[in-house]
């Protein structure tokens, strides 16, 4: 008696086909090669390389308790045209910028960490690199009027590295509802 096997082919799952697999084994690969490319050109945006920080630019007090007048005197200083911007009456939906100028007056360059908004209706770009004494800087701001109504207030709080830590910026609108 003599047995013959016979190779069946398992059954293809519903649904993928040997297109559709070789798409995303392409997509995989083309990620998998392309990543390594993406992630270096990443680290190399925004920078110019001429203005580099050093330890001495960060100097972040809480209080100015236990800094003595020489290192008070050296802190960078915010100087801003103005720190309330009022957008006056907005038809309820549009979206208005507006950009805060500022000098730094202190001794050392100032840094920005962070600006935060009271709320999700406005947003900001600050500059990315060290302002150096006596250098111009600016924040542009945009606000967003859709979900708002009536008398409308919103702050900015910037956390840089002068004292104290913290500048309040506002903006204000009259939001009419067409």
């Amino acid at each position: 008696m003599s047995y013959k096997l016979h190779y069946v082919k398992p059954p293809r799952p519903s649904g993928t086909s040997p297109l559709k697999r070789r798409g995303i084994l392409l997509f995989c690969l083309s990620a998998f090669l392309l990543f390594p490319f993406s992630f270096l050109l990443f680290l190399s945006c925004g920078n110019s390389g001429n203005k580099e920080l050093s330890v001495s630019d960060i100097i972040n007090p809480l209080t100015a308790d236990g800094l003595d007048e020489k290192q008070k005197a050296s802190l960078p200083e915010f100087q801003f045209d103005v720190l309330t911007y009022d957008f006056g009456k907005v038809i309820q939906g549009e979206r208005l910028s507006y950009v805060f100028h500022f000098k730094n007056v202190g001794k050392s360059s100032l840094l920005i960490s962070s600006i935060e908004p009271s709320c999700g209706c406005t947003t900001s770009i600050p500059p990315q690199a060290p302002i150096r004494p006596g250098e111009k800087g600016e924040i542009s701001i945009t606000f967003d009027s859709t979900h708002k109504k009536d008398d409308v207030t919103s702050y900015l709080v910037i956390t840089a590295n002068t004292f104290p830590a913290q500048t309040l910026l506002t903006v204000t609108a009259k939001v009419i509802t067409p």
